[in-house]
């Protein structure tokens, strides 16, 4: 499954889901996560991020069936590339 993850959340605090982040997904822009991820990944992750969030603050996780069905385009340098060849 590949996974898009956005949030928003008070400024000294964006650490803590950036960091919650990078262990399931790759940090593409700010706030910012995508990448592919297992359905038990998937729950963990999403566990961890409700656990985190204070109220006014939010996550959004976008879930698609495969890459394959994701039409991407980056302008510039992107940042997944090395993720995708190691």
């Amino acid at each position: 499954m590949y996974v898009v993850m956005v949030y928003d959340l008070e400024a000294d605090r964006t650490q803590k889901a950036l960091k919650i982040g990078r262990r399931y997904l790759t940090h593409v822009q700010n706030s910012v996560l995508e990448g592919e991820i297992s359905e038990g990944d998937l729950s963990k992750l999403k566990n961890e991020i409700d656990d985190l969030l204070k109220p006014g603050e939010s996550t959004i996780i976008y879930e698609l069936s495969s890459d394959t069905l994701l039409n991407r385009t980056v302008y510039g340098e992107d940042p997944t590339e090395n993720q995708r060849f190691l």
